[in-house]
């Protein structure tokens, strides 16, 4: 017996034996040659009736297939129709020659009433429909007390037939509920004429089957009349052959069904669903489901060519998923192979093609090609209905739509468009979804393909005059399939800048970049490309709401693609209107490696892998859903909200027909991919949260191996055919965290917490080898434990790499990182794919620095052929890089700490680079005019001279370097350290600088340290002045400038909550306020200096007076730490900005709010700004505020509205440099990207 059908049986096994009497379901049980005399004696000398079922249960599970769906069908018989339920879906499959010998052979007796009845014998080439044909038996047993009608309805070839010979090719149902005996007429579409022919024929047989059972019988007259013959047949069905079954193959018309509304026991098939609403009595239905399943379809194929299913050509599969498994295609093809078995790509290709009239008659079908069939079904609609019917051709393949979206084709109302839909389901002509609100229509593939082929030219016709538009959120078909219906007018649509901001905005980016892959061939493909990789690139930008201004995403398009061409004159065009658009003039010295950005969850994402196919990725996380896409767009295939807590893992079967994800919730679950059903879910092994999971590599032999928290029984093999475990490996004492096949299933590897990595032999389940990696790690080893994380093997599977700390170790060979690895992957000899914090790394000899997440990456893998590497992070994007396309070597990037000098037009940037030298940069192109020789120690500050060429730095070990540049060489000027002409030096110890400014009137620079103090340093003489009394680090200073004598004093702030004015000539501490119960995070001096404000992560913000020094205005409100403020430059408002995003606008003479900004708009990563708000800046006709965050954004003053929003590739900007016009923007992000942007007019 199959394992799904044993599980249902133990599963149900409660129930059953407490309701169910063995004595009565052991009759039809040896009927059917199941049960033997001997064992129902054994069963019956059970004592009582719940030991004798118990009994009955226990010799079931010993048995095959067959006793199953012989204890069901008893099950069904005697009246336990919710007991049969419970084991309805686990029905097993069985083979054509079983079933032979299963259902025919009941007795000879079933073969003559059927044969006496004119029932068509079973097909040569047969494949049982457990599940249908039980159902319909169950129906039949409906009329054993009354008469009554059965409907069996489907669309044309969808085996109805068949199905209802089948269903009574029965020994018990033909003894218990129709003695009378079985009769069959084939009806079909017919005139009054033809109908009164074929009940006179029925008639007559059973006239002449009478008389020989009784010879005093006589024959009479053929009936002349339809009328009469109605009468003359219920006389006969009714006297003669009382309790029989009368069958009606193939009724097309409520007039024909009428002629045998004789209250007599009736089984009809048809494609129209509602026929037996014209005729009295009783009724139920059957529903015949369109298509075979796959294995069944197969095994089909495979008897006409006398082969075996798993021996077929490919292109059979194609075969099958073409015609979605109809029993009328694969039958009709399957005769066609059997004269020519070499013809399998022929007709594959001529079902693609919609060549319907080759597929031609090669059976007893009743239509000589395939288009005939399905023509039949059409041309009994009335003229309207068949035009309403043939407009359906505009609906794509697989897309369920509401009765709304035909609405809008139709001007019609949408009760009205009902009806008519109605008409088309209740002929099978049409499918609807019930399980929606409102009801969701869709065609089988075959109808569509006939639909389109038939009436190409209309269709081009229809949409000439431009598509069918509503505003109507269920008329997003229109949408989402407009490309397809007017492919003529394809390129300019396409490569529109407008049409992509609308469909974006209503569909989502995944369908519009589906729409460049899937029409790729008839577009340019230079300009194609340009379109898919903004898309690509921006797509989870696309995603958030509000909705992005695609225009300025366009912008920071490369200068030569047509989609910043196109975006370029419309912010030219919009800014003449008073529109705000940013052009990023250095974006040409940044190559991207991202293939394809996609947010597919709300939450951090722990895992994302490629199918075998490479066509699809899956991906999960702390959403606790699973998420299927196309890896080529990012269109969404399937999602699932799969576990209870976080989804850890998830992996692809070897076939892609399977996903199994584990979770935080102790669950391991094993789905179908294509239907996004649950299959199986192993639940009560694992007693901690289950790590990771892995399909073996091979389809010989599949096992699920999983890996746990618990702390003994941690990894496990499944066989995702039995409800427990294969196999446990003992061996690790920690959690296992990782578990990895090698490429032939041969040996396991897993990754444990207790600081080993073992191998285990898969066929035994014994420990291999064991490799203490914490032994390489001997000096740290007593500090802290040795963890390994992952591990995984070569190609070839002769290496075993292995990650701990941040060390990967590759056979004999150790990399090491600065920072943890998280995770990495192989996919051939030549490459290591290495997770690190917030980037990850190609390596064997290293490739690239591969830039781009902007949090912790936990994942990543290769595609099967290791052209594309797929990468997931907390950032909540899964990330696709073309390997062939990454740089020979790790890009320099910047660190943020920067300066900006705007002078006459010039703009010079000066920053540290990731490899510790000091660059300059030209503002206008981001081009490097100078940098330093590689500094010996950290550089963590500099600053630039808003007079003189001088640049200064200040390193970790406590040294300031002052460098000055002219246009062609940089020279260092003076090196600043400890020594003589200090005053007030404490020469113990060094520390690191915070801050860096210099002063060009005093030729000063000045620096903060982390203990508190900050030296001024004049440069041009070596002297340093050291204010002290800051008890905590120095977070920044400014200069305070009240009167022409005070361009001397220093404003100073600290984490110890405090604001200290200081002379810098003398070092006299002037005063010293203690502002906050918190650290001061920012302070801004109004532009008379006559005020200055102060905020803190006490979440408050005060403005001071420079006079009184005293605090004039305490401004409450916001929740978080507020991070940063700036007066307006006529010094009436003042804007402050906090950790949640928020922005406010204070009336400085009063105190009170003016406006909030951003209050409303959290994005994905939940903040009102995407990060802190960390920088602020008014415009100098003060009516514009410029903010920074996660991005940047500019807003009306006025409305506190935000006017733009600039999206960096990275994140966290931690301060923008703005020019004096307002109309040049410098920062630098989190991953070292510099962005020079320029007002466009």
């Amino acid at each position: 017996m199959e394992e799904g059908a044993r599980s249902c049986l133990l599963q149900s096994r409660s129930s059953l034996e407490q309701d169910i009497r063995a004595s009565y379901l052991m009759d039809h049980m040896i009927s059917d040659g199941v049960l033997t005399g001997d064992e129902e004696d054994r069963i019956r000398s059970k004592p009582t009736r719940k030991e004798q079922a118990a009994a009955l249960l226990e010799l079931l599970l010993r048995k095959d297939n067959h006793a199953y769906i012989s204890f069901y069908n008893a099950l069904v018989r005697e009246s336990y129709g919710d007991l049969a339920s419970l084991l309805h879906n686990s029905l097993p499959l069985v083979s054509p020659e079983a079933e032979k010998s299963f259902s025919d052979g009941g007795t000879r007796y079933v073969q003559a009433v059927l044969s006496e009845g004119g029932v068509p014998q079973r097909p040569v080439v047969f494949v049982s429909r457990p599940a249908l044909m039980n159902r319909v038996r169950e129906k039949l047993y409906h009329l054993q007390k009354e008469p009554g009608w059965v409907t069996v309805f489907g669309m044309a070839g969808s085996g109805k037939s068949v199905l209802a010979a089948e269903a009574v090719r029965d020994h018990a149902l033909i003894t218990e509920c129709f003695p009378g005996g079985v009769h069959w007429l084939s009806v079909g579409q017919l005139d009054r004429s033809d109908l009164l022919v074929r009940i006179q024929s029925l008639c007559f047989r059973l006239e002449q089957q009478s008389q020989e059972k009784d010879p005093s019988s006589s024959l009479h007259r053929p009936p002349g009349s339809l009328e009469e013959a109605k009468e003359r047949l219920r006389f006969l069905m009714l006297r003669r052959y009382p309790r029989s079954l009368l069958i009606l193959d193939d009724i097309w018309d409520s007039s024909v069904l009428k002629a045998f509304d004789i209250q007599c026991r009736v089984l009809l098939t048809t494609r129209d669903r509602s026929l037996a609403d014209c005729v009295s009595g009783s009724k139920s239905e059957v529903a015949v489901e369109s298509g075979l399943e796959e294995d069944q379809a197969l095994e089909i194929l495979a008897l006409y060519v006398n082969g075996k299913p798993q021996r077929l050509p490919e292109q059979a599969r194609s075969i099958v998923r073409e015609c979605k498994g109809s029993p009328l295609v694969v039958s009709l093809i399957g005769a066609l192979l059997r004269e020519f078995p070499d013809r399998w790509a022929y007709y594959l290709h001529t079902l693609q093609q919609k060549k319907f009239k080759r597929i031609r008659k090669s059976s007893s079908y009743d239509y000589d090609a395939l288009d005939q069939a399905m023509a039949a079904s059409i041309q009994v609609l009335s003229e309207e209905h068949r035009e309403r019917y043939i407009d359906l051709t505009v609906l794509e393949k697989d897309v369920k739509v509401p009765a709304k979206v035909l609405s809008v084709l139709w001007d019609l109302e949408p009760e009205e468009v009902e009806d008519v839909l109605q008409d088309f389901v209740n002929k099978s002509l049409l499918f609807r979804d019930c399980h929606h609100r409102p009801y969701l229509y869709y065609l089988h593939d075959l109808q569509l393909d006939f639909l389109a082929e038939m009436n190409r030219s209309g269709l081009e016709q229809r949409y000439s005059q431009g598509p069918p538009t509503s505003g109507d959120e269920e008329c997003l078909y229109w949408f989402r399939f407009l490309t397809y219906h007017m492919a003529k007018e394809l390129c300019s649509l396409m490569f529109s800048l407008d049409w992509v901001r609308t469909k974006a905005q209503i569909m989502g980016p995944a369908h519009l970049i589906n729409d460049y892959v899937e029409y790729g061939a008839i577009l340019d493909k230079e300009v194609r490309g340009q379109f898919q990789e903004f898309l690509s690139l921006n797509g989870h930008q696309l995603e958030q709401r509000p909705f992005p201004d695609v225009v300025q995403l366009a912008l920071s398009q490369p200068d030569s693609s047509e989609v910043y061409r196109q975006a370029l004159l419309q912010a030219q065009e919009r800014a003449t209107r008073g529109g705000l658009y940013l052009d990023w003039v250095n974006k040409s010295s940044l190559k991207s490696l991202s293939r394809l950005v996609v947010q597919p969850h709300q939450g951090s994402i722990y895992s994302a892998c490629f199918s075998h196919d490479g066509t699809k990725i899956a991906s999960c996380g702390s959403s606790k859903t699973l998420r299927v896409f196309k890896s080529t767009s990012g269109e969404k295939m399937l999602e699932i909200q799969a576990h209870d807590d976080e989804v850890l893992c998830c992996a692809f079967s070897p076939d892609d027909r399977l996903l199994a994800t584990c979770s935080s919730d102790r669950k391991v679950k094993v789905w179908n991919v294509e239907r996004g059903t649950l299959m199986r879910v192993f639940e009560d092994e694992h007693e901690e949260q289950v790590n990771h999971c892995q399909f073996t590599n091979t389809r010989r032999r599949l096992l699920l191996a999983t890996c746990s928290n618990d702390k003994f029984m941690n990894t496990k093999l499944w066989n995702i055919n039995k409800p427990s475990s294969q196999n446990t490996m003992f061996g690790h004492l920690e959690p296992v965290n990782h578990c990895c096949f090698s490429p032939d299933d041969a040996y396991l590897s897993t990754s444990s917490s207790d600081g080993t990595l073992k191998l285990w032999e898969v066929s035994s389940a014994n420990e291999w080898k064991s490799i203490d990696v914490a032994d390489m790690f001997s000096e740290q080893r007593e500090q802290t434990e040795v963890m390994v994380k992952c591990s995984t093997w070569s190609a070839g599977g002769r290496t075993i790499i292995c990650a701990a700390r941040n060390a990967v170790f590759v056979s004999v060979e150790e990399y090491t990182h600065t920072q943890p690895v998280d995770y990495y992957t192989v996919p051939c000899t030549h490459m290591v794919a290495i997770a690190l914090s917030n980037y990850y790394t190609i390596i064997r000899k290293k490739m690239a620095d591969c830039s781009g997440h902007l949090s912790w990456v936990h994942g990543v893998q290769f595609s099967p052929d290791g052209s594309l590497l797929l990468s997931c992070s907390d950032d909540q994007t899964v990330r696709v890089w073309e390997t062939k396309k990454v740089h020979t070597s790790s890009a320099v990037c910047l660190k943020r700490d920067s300066d900006v000098l705007f002078n006459n037009g010039d703009i010079t940037v000066v920053a540290a680079d990731n490899r510790n030298r000091l660059q300059v940069r030209n503002g206008r192109t981001g081009a490097v005019m100078f940098q330093s020789e590689n500094q010996e120690s950290r550089i963590r500050c500099t600053a630039i001279c808003s007079q003189t060429s001088a640049v200064g730095l200040g390193r970790e070990d406590g040294t300031i370097q002052v460098h000055t540049h002219t246009h062609t060489h940089c020279y260092l000027l003076t090196d600043l350290s400890r020594g003589a002409g200090t005053r007030g030096w404490d020469d113990t110890g060094t520390h690191t600088h915070t801050h860096t400014a210099i002063c060009s009137q005093t030729s000063a620079v000045g620096l903060g340290r982390e203990d508190g103090t900050i030296q001024v340093w004049r440069w041009r003489t070596g002297e340093c002045v050291v204010l002290e009394g800051h008890k905590e680090q120095v977070r920044c200073f400014s200069l305070l400038t009240t009167t022409p004598s005070s361009e001397t004093h220093l404003l100073s702030w600290s984490f110890d909550g405090t604001i200290k004015v200081w002379d810098m000539s003398s070092g006299e501490r002037l005063q010293d306020l203690v502002c906050h119960q918190g650290a001061v995070l920012a302070c801004d001096v109004s532009p008379d200096g006559q005020l200055f404000a102060t905020t803190s992560a006490d979440k408050t913000a005060k403005v001071w007076s420079s006079a009184s020094w005293e605090c004039v205005r305490l401004l409450t409100g916001h929740q978080d730490c507020v991070r940063s403020c700036r007066f307006s430059w006529d010094g009436r408002r003042l804007a402050t900005g906090d950790d949640n995003g928020e922005i406010r606008l204070w009336n400085v003479k009063d105190g009170t709010l003016l406006k909030i900004c951003s209050r409303d708009n959290k994005d994905a990563m939940d903040s009102l700004h995407g990060g802190w708000v960390t920088d602020l800046h008014f415009s100098p006709d003060n009516t514009v505020l410029l903010s920074t965050g996660g991005y940047i954004k500019w807003w009306n003053v006025e409305k506190g509205e935000a006017l733009q929003t600039f999206y960096p590739t990275g994140a966290n900007l931690k301060r923008i440099h703005v020019s004096p016009d307002f109309s040049t923007f410098v920062t630098i992000d989190n991953i070292g990207i510099l962005y020079i942007l320029k007002k466009v007019e």
